[in-house]
């Protein structure tokens, strides 16, 4: 057996990884159920864009924030049917904590500047903001109109420089009276792996992503010695009401247990644990990082090894010299219409199978731009 055979193997089969995995899941999402009040945003006054998905990032994270002792929460989405769901879930739960909810286009600059204006007018301070409103579009190239592009430029991207631009404003003023003796905050951004890596989502997508990545960056220096950090989260594949149609038809097909399986952590992820990332970001445990692209994936960027263009040579190649291309060949295709499994990792799962032929072939693969 080859060595990659080996490490493939040291796992448990599929059905008993899937039956862990989703008590695994469930263990994570009740885990406020008994977890304890630690303050870690104590007195902090938070906005959060997003929040109207019941089960997406911003909703489960402003709870999580509410739990973790914030003062007053904004809450802001593009779609009111669930804000005064959110508001009292919230209140009923920790009547201590302020909520304040908005419909709003997380893209108008006139609507972010005015929240943020609203939380130093009546608490005076401004903490964290949490910019985590996004949409995804399912267009190939071909099909993706200077519309959509736009749009998905709009809504993903300009969004969060509209957040750092105006939270960091407010994040600057100081106001000893409200415990705030000097200029600090934390601004996360909600991206993508699709934004650091190609193969993880339509082009639009994708580069709307890479931008928010980008603005956390370059942010950094336009705010330097202003203890105001920006940090973008890169979430791998989440089941939220974004991916929900994904994830339903998987069920419907009976293929759950396949979803996320390419991911060296073999699942998918739920939005608490995003939630939880936000809440490192968003405490003073984060107080040294700043300007980074946090990936909370389960490891999956680390299977993005290989281009398109030489997975398409390999796959030439393979038909050549080995005896069961064919099997590649279905299996490839197969995982392009898996739309979960693609969105993750798909090129890395080509990539993987192109690595077990290589080591047991005795004709060694090699792309176009590898030495020989």
């Amino acid at each position: 057996m080859s060595g990659y055979g080996s490490v493939k193997n040291v796992g448990p089969n599929a059905q008993d990884h899937f039956t862990t995995t989703q008590a695994r899941l469930k263990q994570i999402q009740s885990q406020l159920d008994t977890a304890v009040r630690s303050g870690k945003l104590k007195n902090k006054v938070c906005i959060i864009t997003g929040v109207g998905s019941l089960k997406g990032i911003g909703r489960t994270s402003a709870i999580l924030f509410a739990h973790e002792g914030a003062k007053h929460l904004y809450l802001l989405d593009y779609d009111p049917t669930n804000l005064e769901n959110l508001k009292s879930t919230i209140e009923s739960k920790y009547p201590d904590v302020k909520v304040t909810v908005q419909q709003a286009d997380a893209a108008d600059e006139a609507a972010i500047k005015g929240v943020c204006e609203q939380a130093l007018r009546e608490e005076g301070r401004l903490d964290v903001f949490f910019a985590n409103a996004g949409i995804a579009s399912r267009d190939t190239l071909q099909n993706t109109t200077a519309e959509t592009f736009m749009n998905s430029m709009r809504v993903n991207a300009l969004s969060c420089f509209l957040a750092v631009k105006h939270a960091s404003v407010a994040m600057l003023k100081v106001n000893p009276s409200r415990g705030k003796d000097t200029s600090r905050g934390s601004i996360i951004l909600t991206a993508s792996v699709a934004g650091l890596r190609s193969g993880a989502g339509t082009v639009d997508y994708s580069a709307s992503k890479a931008a928010v990545n980008s603005i956390a960056q370059t942010s950094t220096y336009q705010l330097q010695k202003t203890d105001i950090r920006v940090n973008s989260i890169c979430p791998g594949l989440i089941e939220t009401g974004m991916t929900g149609p994904t994830f339903e038809y998987a069920r419907e097909r009976g293929t759950e247990s396949r979803i996320g399986q390419l991911n060296p952590m073999g699942r998918y992820a739920v939005p608490e644990e995003i939630a939880n990332a936000a809440l490192f970001l968003a405490s003073d445990d984060s107080s040294y990082v700043n300007g980074q692209n946090f990936a909370v994936d389960g490891g999956v960027l680390q299977w993005f090894r290989f281009t398109l263009p030489e997975l398409d040579h390999r796959l030439v190649t393979l038909k050549k010299v080995h005896k069961n291309w064919t099997r590649v060949i279905q299996m490839f295709t197969k995982l392009q219409d898996e739309k979960a499994v693609r969105d993750a990792a798909a090129a890395a799962a080509v990539g993987a199978l192109i690595r077990r032929t290589e080591s047991t072939s005795p004709n060694k693969l090699q792309s176009p731009s590898t030495p020989r």
